[in-house]
């Protein structure tokens, strides 16, 4: 699946799903599970978290215009054999939305679902920002976001991704970044933790990081 243009995303419905597998498993319960993870009526990427994270053993990252088929598929997904074996970490669900702080972003430069190729590596997590930040003037707020987008802009081997969770989940935003180059990402997040902007975070974990794997290395 593959968009033109910002438009062809706006609205629709994004997951991050962390699961935990079994450690052992049969290759037709192997296949089975895959048939659900492999669609195009999805966009889909799948990374592996094992040996990084303890709670979960792969991520999959899926969208799709209606939120209830997300829902679905992941209920699908887990009523395999292998899916009654394995446990849901964690879902962050959210919704792709244009910045109202006017910062545009060619399409090729959002993260996993630019028309570029994979990232070896995704890191994501969900975001909550103070209260304080929302009661601060608009024009106060953008400037801050200004001194965050030129931050990000001298880290280009670093693609983000946004997703906006107001009342549909816990956190606010989900954040994801992709990159080949985890060291540019760190220094990115080490010069983004002295801006302005930051004093307004009030939480930002967990983080997770994965690794790019196709569907059919992903078990």
């Amino acid at each position: 699946m593959n968009f033109k243009t910002i438009d062809d995303i706006e609205g629709m419905f994004v997951q991050f799903v962390g699961i935990k597998l079994p450690v052992e498993y049969s290759e037709s319960e192997k296949k089975e599970f895959l048939s659900h993870i492999v669609s195009e009526e999805f966009f889909t990427s799948t990374y592996i978290t094992e040996g990084i994270r303890k709670e979960s053993s792969i991520l999959i990252f899926h969208m799709h215009k209606d939120f209830s088929k997300l829902s679905e598929r992941v209920r699908n997904m887990m009523r395999t054999a292998l899916g009654k074996k394995s446990e849901i970490s964690y879902i962050f669900s959210g919704i792709i939305r244009k910045s109202k702080y006017g910062s545009k972003v060619p399409l090729d430069d959002y993260a996993i679902i630019g028309n570029s190729n994979r990232g070896k590596y995704l890191v994501v997590y969900p975001f909550v920002k103070t209260s304080e930040w929302y009661l601060t003037d608009f024009k106060k707020r953008a400037e801050m976001m200004l001194e965050h987008v030129k931050v990000g802009r001298k880290y280009p081997c670093v693609k983000q991704l946004l997703a906006y969770s107001f009342g549909i989940d816990d956190q606010e935003f989900i954040v994801a970044y992709e990159t080949d180059d985890l060291i540019a990402f760190q220094d990115l997040v080490m010069e983004l933790r002295e801006t302005q902007a930051r004093r307004y975070t009030l939480r930002d974990t967990p983080i997770i990081t994965a690794i790019y794997s196709s569907p059919d290395k992903l078990l």
